[in-house]
């Protein structure tokens, strides 16, 4: 069983920067690809971002791609999102997660998730 532990988020205002980080323990992340994802009240969880074991390919929402960051190192089981330019539409509770095959983009896939931490841009 692996667990996911989140660190970071906050409060910041519209244009500013945060960063978002996730760990594991438990189980190696290597062999699992991960993601974020972001969740508002009343809504579905959306996708964020992805990465693949080995850290060289990601994708990314619409929303975000040019903004946000995903990574990983395998080295210490961890993986970060790195989010700038920030807006108030990126108010949301995210979570990181990791699974072992399946679709990048369907929250469904995903066997592990983080706790959620809440990232909050004022305008």
């Amino acid at each position: 069983q692996m667990q996911l532990v989140q660190s970071g988020g906050g409060l910041v205002q519209a244009g500013g920067s945060l960063r978002l980080s996730c760990a594991a323990s438990g189980r190696t992340l290597r062999s699992y690809r991960l993601g974020w994802f972001r969740q508002v009240p009343e809504k579905e969880r959306e996708f964020v971002a992805a990465i693949n074991w080995s850290g060289d390919t990601a994708a990314y929402a619409d929303t975000v791609r040019g903004r946000f960051t995903i990574s990983r190192d395998n080295a210490n089981d961890t993986m970060a999102l790195e989010m700038n330019s920030l807006k108030p539409e990126d108010t949301a509770i995210y979570y990181c997660a990791a699974r072992p095959m399946g679709s990048w983009y369907d929250a469904s896939a995903y066997v592990y998730w983080g706790q959620g931490t809440q990232v909050t841009i004022s305008s």
